[in-house]
């Protein structure tokens, strides 16, 4: 074999997917944006893999029972095609506080609001930030400020964002008289508070439309913590100790709840905006369903660490996170750029043409049903079909 071919070795095939071509600015008089979210996928690098995150995450949002066939062993009253519709997949939003700091605060607030989302998992920030916002302002500013002089100033930056110390202050007046309440409640009555039970009890006292949490209370969707002490309200749970001993969150009950949750939902999918508490949280709780159907990852981590925030989805599957048969999808991006095209063009375009019916709107859609025991046996046959081929070709090396 010569260089020249050893150089240009003959290709297979020319059609080898799809040919790579972007929006064509000269094809109208105007521009026309969808066409350009359109030409996404086949514009190749990271703009493919956000239009495949939003075919993942239509998914989630179109399938129902009436997509499976019906198991000889099924509850009667999901018999009929009606019933087997109303039967949709849960969705897991993840995100990390630096989401409710940043203005996709509203686009989160927006999936809340329209019951487009049932389970929420996030961090402490990602809680007081949403309250700190309703009582006054972030601001705008440079990720290059020098720390020292904003110290000096009482701010504080997260990232380019500007945060006066003022307004934690603020958050504290809100937030002391009702721990204040929820301590009397747990001593008085017995109440048995756990991070969820709270951050629903502060929804419900912030009254205030603008809030994430206000409409998790309004339509019941839960929201986990488990890191909820690592903030400020860590801080004013510390000192609140000192004036009164004796308050507690039980985080066990919590685990129960997320865990059920993810067990008793027919189809599960996941929308995972960073790393963090939050990701493993969201994921490990699927793992008690065998894992997740539908994932999409949103993160600018890297798997060279071994960090769970950088992990990517096969990672995932490989701990039984994420379903062996699933197509999950990462867009290694950060997340300001691409949430809120997200946002717009998989969940308010549906509200906006009427496809977000009544019921999914009301959040009268079932989720809590759970596999029939024949289709967790047609489950269990298929990994151990799987495990079957690996282990007797375990020559092979990894793909």
């Amino acid at each position: 074999m010569d260089s020249h071919d050893t150089v240009l070795r003959p290709s297979q095939s020319k059609e080898c997917g799809k040919v790579i071509r972007g929006y064509d600015l000269d094809s109208s008089e105007s521009i026309d944006y969808e066409a350009i979210l359109d030409s996404y996928m086949a514009t190749g690098i990271q703009a493919s893999q956000l239009s495949m995150a939003m075919d993942e995450i239509n998914k989630m949002l179109d399938w129902s029972l009436a997509d499976e066939p019906v198991a000889a062993d099924e509850e009667e009253e999901y018999l009929t095609e009606e019933s087997r519709k109303n039967v949709r997949c849960r969705v897991w939003l993840s995100y990390t506080s630096n989401m409710i700091s940043s203005g996709c605060r509203e686009y989160i607030k927006y999936l809340v609001k329209h019951n487009m989302v049932q389970v929420l998992v996030t961090t402490a920030g990602g809680i007081e930030e949403d309250f700190v916002k309703c009582l006054t302002n972030h601001h705008l500013g440079s990720f290059t400020t020098p720390g020292k002089e904003m110290r000096a100033k009482g701010l504080n930056r997260i990232g380019n964002m500007v945060v006066p110390n003022d307004n934690y202050c603020d958050f504290e007046d809100f937030f002391t008289p009702i721990l204040e309440k929820c301590h009397d409640e747990q001593d008085n009555e017995g109440v048995v508070w756990t991070p969820s039970k709270l951050i629903h009890r502060l929804g419900k006292e912030i009254n205030n439309e603008d809030s994430v949490y206000y409409w998790a209370y309004k339509n019941n969707i839960p929201v986990f913590c488990p890191a909820l002490t690592d903030g400020s309200l860590g801080d004013m749970l510390y000192f609140h100790s000192y004036k009164r001993e004796g308050f507690t969150l039980d985080i066990c009950r919590d685990i129960r709840l997320i865990n059920d949750i993810a067990i008793k939902s027919r189809k599960a999918g996941v929308i995972i905006i960073g790393g963090s508490v939050p990701k493993h949280h969201c994921l490990n709780a699927n793992l008690m369903r065998n894992g997740v159907d539908y994932a999409v990852y949103i993160n600018t981590g890297q798997s060279f660490d071994a960090s769970d925030s950088g992990a990517n989805p096969d990672e995932a599957v490989s701990w039984g996170k994420i379903k062996y048969g699933a197509n999950p999808v990462k867009i290694n991006t950060e997340a300001t750029l691409v949430f809120p095209l997200i946002i717009a063009r998989c969940f308010a375009s549906r509200q906006k043409d009427g496809r977000w019916t009544k019921e999914r709107e009301t959040g009268s859609s079932v989720f809590a049903k759970q596999m029939t025991f024949e289709e967790r046996e047609r489950d269990r046959l298929a990994l151990a079909a799987l495990t079957e081929y690996y282990m007797s070709n375990q020559h092979l090396p990894p793909h």
